[in-house]
């Protein structure tokens, strides 16, 4: 009787022993596929920093074209006011907007439209640059949304001008200090005054 309990109390600690082996080389194996899988936090912060440089380069594709047209109205030149017009028609279309806020993606939503249909006018009316120059006020001031909500990568002055449009004036978005007026181009180049500093 003695021989047959010490034989059960024996296979008991021998298959208490097997299983704990078992147990540990599963946690080892746990472990080692843990650290061989990405960590999927870095994952999306990754690709969430790639939709930002995404973003960022269609937002200063979307500004390179405004700003195209900008010149080339304050240079009386509507064949490069056109040219802007027909980048920004794409630019536009290009943003990436995976990455974006819920309040920037909405204001996306409800500037996009109208940015594209006034650049296409300027596109399509290099002959006419004062039809060029009436879709330009009013791309402007959207234009001016669009670079408050979205970070351009460079500084830009807001800057206006008293006389335009029978003295009610209109603002324009510029890369530099200097004035130089897109609404009455080289007849008074220098007329206007900078508003504000967008960072």
């Amino acid at each position: 009787m003695k021989t047959i309990f010490s034989i059960l109390v024996l296979a008991t600690f021998t298959l208490a022993a097997c299983n704990n082996g078992n147990n540990s080389s599963v946690s080892t194996l746990d472990s080692a596929k843990a650290k061989t899988q990405p960590d999927s936090a870095a994952t999306t912060t990754a690709t969430t920093a790639g939709h930002d440089a995404k973003t960022a380069a269609s937002v200063k594709e979307v500004v390179t074209g405004y700003l195209q047209i900008k010149n080339g109205l304050a240079a009386d030149n509507g064949d490069a006011a056109a040219s802007g017009g027909d980048a920004l028609v794409v630019a536009i279309s290009k943003v990436d907007t995976t990455a974006l806020a819920p309040d920037q993606k909405m204001t996306y939503a409800d500037l996009a439209d109208d940015v594209r249909e006034n650049a296409e006018h300027i596109g399509k009316n290099a002959a006419k640059i004062a039809h060029q120059r009436e879709h330009f006020d009013v791309l402007s001031k959207d234009m001016y949304q669009f670079v408050k909500t979205f970070d351009t990568g460079q500084p830009l002055y807001l800057d206006s001008c008293p006389m335009y449009n029978n003295g009610k004036g209109a603002i324009w978005l510029s890369e530099i200090k200097t004035i130089k007026n897109p609404y009455l181009g080289q007849k008074m180049p220098t007329c206007g005054s900078m508003e504000q500093e967008i960072k």
